[in-house]
């Protein structure tokens, strides 16, 4: 793949993404009331206040699945290439899961990983 490759298909991307978006604006109705703005509980009306805090470390364990669950996404274009790499890609690898592990000895460290 080329420079001309990359630029088309960020230009597809940017198409489809902006005509997505054009189209939804394009046949929606648009009708506004009261309960749109209201919290749905699987069609039981809410006993309290929606907007009640949650511990920040729900967003944090959320966050950190997150970002060891995206690593195998680069770890797939890895496995699919390595025996044509070679030893170059072994030694790639390891450099990105040591990172990774160093993250995740960080987060362990700073406690993110207690769920309560």
């Amino acid at each position: 793949m080329g420079s001309v490759s990359l630029i088309v298909l960020t230009i597809a991307a940017l198409a489809f993404s902006a005509g997505g978006i054009l189209i939804g604006r394009l046949f929606n109705k648009g009708s506004k009331n009261s309960q749109k703005g209201q919290a749905y509980e699987c069609g039981i009306p809410t006993a309290t206040s929606p907007w009640n805090q949650f511990n920040v470390g729900y967003y944090l364990f959320a966050l950190l699945f997150l970002i060891f669950d995206v690593e195998l996404v680069f770890m797939y274009p890895w496995a699919v290439v390595v025996k044509k790499i070679g030893i170059t890609a072994l030694f790639e690898i390891l450099i990105f899961v040591f990172i990774l592990f160093m993250g995740f000895l960080y987060a362990h460290k700073k406690g993110a990983l207690k769920w309560m």
